[in-house]
C-alpha cells in the first residue's frame, strides 16, 4: 500500500509527497505535531497538517532568515528568535562565533522535543550554550524587552492560529522598541502567489512597513511551500537591507543557498509583488 502526505495550498491545488513511514504523532496543547520519512525529501515536520520543514529544503528558508541580516550588520551579539521549534534557525546563527546571546521563544516545548528526536539534523545546535529556551508565548515575552537585541528572527507558522499574534502591528512595534538602534527585525511573510496567502502577506508587510521607517521584501525558493514562492520581511530603524559587509565572505561559512551576491537579488521582486506590496503600503 502507498502511503501519500497530502496538502492543500488551495480548494483547487494539492501537494503530496510519498512518504516511507509516519515517524512521530503527537497533539500538545496547541497543535497536532507530525513527522514523517518520505522517499524525496528526507524527513519533514507537519503542525496541523501544514508543512513546516524538510530535511532537503529547509536550508534555503534557515539560510535567510538568518545570513541576509546578519550580512548587513555584523555587530548582532544578541539575537532573540521566536517560534523555530525545530532548531534551524537556531542551527544557522549558533555558527557566528560573534553572537553572544540567542534567547529563543517557544510556545509549544513538544514540538522542540519532537525536532531533537527525530530532526537532529535541524536541530543539532539546540544545546548551544549561548541558548536560552523560553517556553511561553512570543507576543507577551516581546512586550518586556526594550532596546535590548540587536537582532529579532520571527520564525513563525502563517497567521492564524498560535501563530496569528505574530503578525500583529502590536507585535512590531514591540519588536521596534526591543531593538538596538542599529538593530534589525526579519520574519517570513509567506507566499505571494495564491489569492488567499497573498491577502495575508499584504496585511503582515503593510503592518511591518508602518513600524520601521527602513522596510523591505526579499524571496526565496522553497519547493515544498505553497507556489514555491516565498517572501520575507526586513525592518530596520536605519540599516539598509541593501548594504552588505563585504567581510561576509571572509568568513568562510559553507552555505548551500545564501550567498552576498543573491542577497541583493533577493530583494528584487517580480512586479506582480512590488504591485502587491505598493497597494498595502500607499498612503
Amino acid at each position: 500500500m502507498e502511503l501519500w502526505f497530502s496538502e492543500k495550498h488551495t480548494e483547487f491545488v494539492k501537494m503530496s509527497i510519498k512518504i516511507d513511514k509516519h515517524l512521530h504523532g503527537e497533539t500538545s496543547d496547541f497543535q497536532r505535531i507530525d513527522i514523517f520519512e518520505s522517499y524525496e525529501f528526507g524527513r519533514f515536520l507537519t503542525l496541523d497538517g501544514v508543512m513546516m520543514m524538510t530535511e532537503k529544503d529547509e536550508f534555503a528558508y534557515h539560510e535567510m532568515l538568518v545570513h541576509v541580516p546578519m550580512a548587513v550588520n555584523s555587530a548582532i551579539r544578541k539575537v532573540l528568535i521566536i517560534g523555530a521549534g525545530d532548531g534551524g534557525i537556531v542551527r544557522e546563527a549558533a555558527r557566528y562565533a560573534t553572537i553572544e546571546k540567542m534567547d529563543m521563544v517557544e510556545i509549544d516545548p513538544q514540538v522542540v522535543d519532537a525536532c531533537k528526536r527525530f530532526l537532529p539534523k535541524t536541530a543539532s545546535a539546540l544545546d548551544d550554550a549561548r541558548l536560552s529556551i523560553y517556553y511561553q508565548d512570543g507576543l507577551k515575552f516581546i512586550r518586556k524587552a526594550k532596546n535590548e537585541y540587536d537582532l529579532i528572527i520571527v520564525d513563525s507558522t502563517d497567521p492564524f492560529g498560535p501563530g496569528e499574534g505574530l503578525f500583529t502591528k502590536e507585535f512590531y512595534g514591540n519588536c521596534y522598541n526591543a531593538l538596538t538602534d542599529d538593530g534589525i527585525m526579519v520574519n517570513q511573510l509567506g507566499s505571494p502567489y495564491y489569492k488567499n496567502d497573498a491577502a495575508a502577506m499584504k496585511r503582515a508587510y503593510g503592518k511591518l512597513a508602518g513600524v520601521f521607517p527602513i522596510h523591505a521584501a526579499f524571496q526565496a525558493h522553497i519547493p515544498t511551500y505553497p507556489s514555491g514562492h516565498w517572501l520575507f520581511g526586513f525592518g530596520s530603524k536605519k540599516l539598509s537591507h541593501l548594504d552588505v559587509n563585504p567581510n561576509w565572505d571572509n568568513l568562510g561559512l559553507a552555505t548551500k543557498y545564501y550567498n552576498t551576491q543573491l542577497h541583493r537579488g533577493a530583494f528584487a521582486l517580480p512586479t506582480y509583488v512590488n504591485n502587491l506590496l505598493n497597494e498595502e503600503v500607499a498612503p
